[in-house]
This record gives structure tokens, C-alpha cells and sequence, in this order.
């Protein structure tokens, strides 16, 4: 039995947006009055709503684990273990984390969970979850034959109210959207005569016709993917055959990722539902006939265009006027994506800039313009102005824990001296439970925040941020050291913002404001390897590094990369 006044989180969870909404409260109500018979204390409640429990990016587990890690509760209590998650590696998981805490979990279900009930249970529930996705796919095969829609809505129909029959409510039916059907004819229509995706798109959105997500209408959306049936041009059902099956997705096991991938023409599924036809064979083997006459020519495109090769700074690049990215618009030179694919109702930014220009003009402000040396005194001074600060919170925070650890430690004591002089132990038993239960929480807040050490800078930073930039710069004409100084280079960047501007002789030009990755750089300045920048600066610095006090180094890094940059300086550059 466990012991009373422990802390205690309740966790809840349904899976779908079918099951009711009252079920978390149900759960957490459930899990409420076990707690009180227990004489637990409520630390709060935790939960996931219409989630399913395959995975364990939800947000509700997620704040759970953070709190837990700050030594907020003692036990996570849940109705059943399948609440928590259904996957057996990632049960696992939380129990080793929850655990390393110094918190058990319990639920209402299975009582207190173990390894041997993790094993157990886990595994029955990773079964039901493969066999409820195979019932689930039976289902929708069935849903296919009777010429209903197994999966979501395509643009240009309405999802219609299911219908009863044999008492029971069906769903899958389907009927064309008038307005977006005239859309999906005019989309075929225009590309067989010639017009491309991206001019389709252009002139949707002059116009205002919102896209089949509410927004705006861009090239992939038309043209999509011919193999995978995806975009406006591919989808058959607009000529009244339902293609079902022909992708399988999969989550990877490491990254949780969900993925797609094409399955064997022998298991796709076709049905003809011919009262869901907006446009006639004709037309859509006019469209076909032009994807093919493309795909034909697909040779005779110029390598950079096909391949579109990673060039220095590519993926870098951001549109000043509307945010978007700049690619490859020409053999060598660079325009906004937006402007081109969604036009100018997204973006008028059509000027463009020359992959040379733009690799000599950043590289020169790298080089030239950055880690000047009064700029990295005002850094410095407003750097250690801010630790200091910092450290001023950090120790008076430490020291109130550290006061209330001596206080639960000697009360704990007088508890057992007053045992020891004849006080029975039943009178005292909760109190020493609580003020032990205290103490451990205490000294896990004050391991997880050491002392923060003074804060030293490098007087040589600058020098050795411009020799070893120019070292890299000259790296990128060497077969050997390319691809190093590439990834170095990049790992320097935030972003390059292209913002149009009118020169003096009336043309339009390109300036670039370069923002810098602040961390990165002070990572390169102090003599830590080049891999260190590409990395993000945010490993640890090894021994027998180039400068000394390389501990100051890393944990300046470190800080001025963190996310919280409240006072710190923004390193940018006008190029």
C-alpha cells in the first residue's frame, strides 16, 4: 500500500473526436476518488483530448514529463496503462523516465506498473492496436465495394450526413460542390490548352478563389504527384472512378515520423461512382496526354534545372516582402518561390539575384563585417550584465531551496530524536513521510540547478574569428575541405532576407540583411572545431582545444544560443 500524503498527477485520454468529450472527465473523476481513498494529494491533472495513443507527441504527456522532471509529483495515476500509451517501446520508455524521477505510476486498471506488467500488458495493447488498424482497413474495403469514400474529402465535393441502415449510421457519401466543381473544370481545361500550374495558380488567387484548404492556390497543389494520384490534375475521382489503397503509411521508430509509400497495383482498389464526375474522358485525356508529353521531355532539361543541386546558401534565402524562399529560377540565379508559383496577389518580389553576386556579397560581410571588435565589447558587456543578472536569480532562488532543505532536514531530525526519547511512532509516522518526501524533491531541484560559474570572455575572439572564416572561405575552392567549409559556412546563417530596392539609376535591385546564428559564431571565434558551427554549437567542447578556459567558451555559447535571448545582442548585417 502506498503511503499517504504523496503527490499525485492524474492523467486522461480518449482516442478519436467519435468518442464523447465527457470521457476525460470521467477518467479524471475516476482517478480523483481513488486518489482521496488513497489520502494521496492531487498535484494536478494532465490530458490528451482526440489523440491517439500511438504516439507520444501529445501535449498533455509531454507537460506531464516536464513537470515531472521538476520534481512536481510522486505518482502518475491514469485508468489503465493504455491511457499512457498503447506502443510497447514507448511505455517502456516513460516507465525508465518516470522512474530516473523518483515517480511510480499507477493506474486504476492494473494497479501498480512494473517492468513485468509493462512486458505484459504492452505487448497485448501493441496487438490490439495492429489488429484495430487491420479491422479498420477491412472496414473501409467494404465501405469501397458499396461505392462509398473510405477516406477523406477531395476539393470540389461535400461530405454528406451518414444514414441509417439496418439501425445503424454509415458514413462515406459524397456530392459535388457546384462552385469548386466549376473550379476543377476550369483548372483542366486551361492546362490543356497550354497554361502551366504555376500561371493556373497565379491568376486563382488574383482572383480570390480560395484553395481547397481555405488558403491560397500554389503549383504543387494543381499539379501534384502523377505515380501517388495527388494534385487537382491526378485525382480520378473527378472523372467518377474511386482509386482506394494506393498508398500505405508508416511511422519510422526513431523519428515517429509518419511516411507514405506506393503499394502494389495488385491491392489498389478501383470503383466506378459515376455520380461524382465533374469533368468528361476527353478533357481528362487531354490533361494526360500533356503530363506525358512533359515527362517525355524530362531528358532534355538542363541538369540544374532536374536535379536542382544544394548550392551554397540555397534554403537560406527568405523574401523580404512576403517571407517565402528563394529558389533556382534560372541556371544561375535566384527569385522568390511565391511570386512565381502563387503570383502576384501572394507576392510581387520578382527581381532576381545571381548566384555569384549573392555568394561574394555574403561571404564578404562574413568576412569583412562581422565580429568587429567594438561590436563584441558592447557584446561582452551586455552579456555579462545579463548573467549577471541571471546568476542574481538563480542564487537567490538556490538559496531559498537551499534554507527550506536545512529546515525539512532538521525537523526531520528532532522527529526521530523525539522517537527516540518515547514519543510513539505511530503519532509522528505521516509527518516524517511528508518531510522525506520533501527533502528528495528538494535535493533533486538543487542537482538540476547548479551554482552557475563566473563568466570570462577571450580577448584574441576576434582575430581568430577572421583567420579561421578566411581559412573557410579559401576551403571552398579545395576538393578536400569543400563540403566541410560548406556545412560551416551555412551553420553561421539564420537567414538571408532579400528585400527589393531602387537603385540609383532607376533599376530594381537586391539588398540583404544577413542574420547571423550568434552561438555558432562565438562557437568559431573561440577556436572549437568547424564541425561545431554546422552542428549548431550546442555539443560539448572538447579537451585540448585552441584557447584557453574553454568551459567559459561552451557555457557562453551555449546561453547566447539558447532561445531565450531576452537582452542579449542580434547579430545582423546590411550587405
Amino acid at each position: 500500500m502506498i503511503k499517504s500524503q504523496l503527490r499525485v498527477a492524474i492523467y486522461a485520454r480518449f482516442s478519436t473526436d467519435k468518442q464523447r468529450d465527457a470521457s476525460i472527465d470521467d477518467q479524471i473523476e475516476s482517478c480523483r476518488d481513488y486518489a482521496l481513498r488513497q489520502g494521496w494529494i492531487i498535484s494536478g491533472t494532465y490530458d490528451d483530448r482526440a489523440t491517439s495513443g500511438a504516439s507520444m507527441f501529445r501535449p498533455g504527456i509531454e507537460r506531464l514529463q516536464r513537470d515531472a522532471r521538476a520534481g512536481q509529483f510522486d505518482i502518475v495515476l491514469a485508468e489503465a496503462m493504455d491511457r499512457l500509451s498503447r506502443n510497447l517501446s514507448d511505455i517502456a520508455k516513460f516507465h525508465e523516465r518516470m522512474e530516473h524521477s523518483g515517480i511510480r505510476i499507477w493506474t486504476l486498471t492494473e494497479g501498480k506498473i512494473d517492468e513485468m506488467m509493462i512486458g505484459m500488458k504492452g505487448t497485448m495493447n501493441a496487438i490490439q492496436l495492429r489488429d484495430t488498424g487491420l479491422k479498420t482497413l477491412r472496414g473501409q474495403r467494404g465501405r469501397v465495394r458499396a461505392g462509398k469514400i473510405a477516406g477523406g474529402n477531395s476539393y470540389g465535393y461535400d461530405v454528406l450526413p451518414g444514414t441509417m441502415v439496418n439501425g445503424k449510421e454509415e458514413f462515406g457519401d459524397r456530392a459535388i460542390n457546384t462552385e469548386e466543381a466549376r473550379v476543377v473544370r476550369r483548372i483542366f481545361e486551361d492546362y490543356a490548352r497550354g497554361i502551366s500550374p504555376c500561371k493556373i495558380a497565379a491568376q486563382l488567387n488574383i482572383e480570390g478563389v480560395p484553395g481547397p484548404r481555405g488558403g491560397t492556390w500554389g503549383t504543387s497543389t494543381i499539379h501534384g504527384n502523377r505515380e501517388r494520384g495527388t494534385g487537382i490534375l491526378n485525382n480520378e475521382l473527378y472523372i467518377g472512378r474511386m482509386v482506394w489503397n494506393r498508398l500505405h503509411y508508416s511511422k519510422d521508430p526513431d523519428t515517429k515520423k509518419r511516411g507514405s509509400k506506393l503499394n502494389p497495383k495488385d491491392i489498389v482498389m478501383t470503383a466506378e461512382v459515376p455520380h461524382l464526375r465533374i469533368i468528361d474522358a476527353a478533357l481528362w485525356q487531354a490533361a494526360r496526354a500533356r503530363q506525358g508529353a512533359l515527362k517525355a521531355k524530362a531528358s532534355d532539361v538542363p541538369v540544374w534545372d532536374r536535379r536542382r543541386p544544394k548550392f551554397l546558401f540555397s534554403g537560406l534565402m527568405e523574401c523580404g516582402c512576403c517571407g517565402s524562399g528563394f529558389s533556382k529560377v534560372s541556371k544561375d540565379s535566384f527569385g522568390c518561390s511565391a511570386a512565381r508559383k502563387k503570383g502576384p496577389a501572394v507576392c510581387t518580389n520578382r527581381t532576381v539575384i545571381g548566384q555569384k553576386d549573392l555568394d561574394a556579397r555574403v561571404l564578404g560581410a562574413l568576412e569583412h563585417h562581422l565580429m568587429d571588435e567594438e561590436a563584441v565589447r558592447i557584446f561582452c558587456e551586455d552579456y555579462a550584465a545579463e548573467r549577471n543578472r541571471l546568476q542574481a536569480e538563480a542564487t537567490a532562488g538556490r538559496a531559498d531551496l537551499e534554507r527550506e532543505l536545512r529546515e525539512v532536514t532538521g525537523n526531520h531530525k528532532k522527529l526521530v530524536d523525539a522517537i527516540v526519547a518515547g514519543v510513539p511512532a505511530e503519532q509522528v509516522k505521516d509527518r516524517m513521510i511528508a518531510l522525506d518526501a520533501r527533502r528528495k524533491a528538494l535535493e533533486r531541484q538543487l542537482s538540476a540547478a547548479p551554482a552557475p560559474d563566473p563568466v570570462r570572455f577571450h580577448p584574441s575572439m576576434v582575430r581568430a574569428y577572421r583567420e579561421r572564416i578566411g581559412t573557410l572561405i579559401r576551403a571552398l575552392t579545395e576538393p578536400d575541405g569543400m563540403e566541410e567549409a560548406k556545412e560551416a559556412l551555412r551553420g553561421l546563417i539564420e537567414r538571408i532576407v532579400l528585400v527589393p530596392m531602387v537603385a540609383e539609376d532607376g533599376s530594381t535591385t537586391l539588398a540583404i540583411d544577413l542574420h547571423c546564428a550568434l552561438a555558432n559564431l562565438l562557437w568559431l571565434a573561440s577556436g572549437m572545431p568547424v564541425a561545431g558551427a554546422a552542428r549548431g554549437a550546442n555539443s560539448i567542447c572538447p579537451a585540448g582545444a585552441d584557447l584557453q578556459d574553454t568551459d567559459n567558451v561552451e557555457e557562453l555559447v551555449l546561453v547566447a544560443g539558447a532561445r531565450n535571448r531576452r537582452n542579449l545582442p542580434k547579430i545582423k548585417c546590411a550587405v
